[in-house]
C-alpha cells in the first residue's frame, strides 16, 4: 500500500485538497490554496515538497 501525504499551504499552513502518494514527481506545480486564495509553485519528488515561488 502506497503512503499517502496531504500537501498543506506554504502561506497559511492550510490542508489544500491535494494528496501525493510516495511515487508523486510534480515540477512546476501550481499549488491552490482554497482558504488564503493564492496559489505558489511547488515541486514534489518522494514525499518532499519544495516551494519555487511564493506569492504573498
Amino acid at each position: 500500500m502506497q503512503t499517502l501525504q496531504w500537501i498543506y499551504c506554504p502561506v497559511c499552513g492550510n490542508k489544500t485538497r491535494l494528496q501525493i502518494r510516495t511515487d508523486t514527481e510534480l515540477k512546476n506545480f501550481p499549488l491552490f490554496c482554497p482558504k488564503c486564495k493564492q496559489e505558489n509553485l511547488i515541486d514534489v519528488k518522494e514525499l518532499s515538497i519544495t516551494v519555487i515561488r511564493k506569492t504573498e
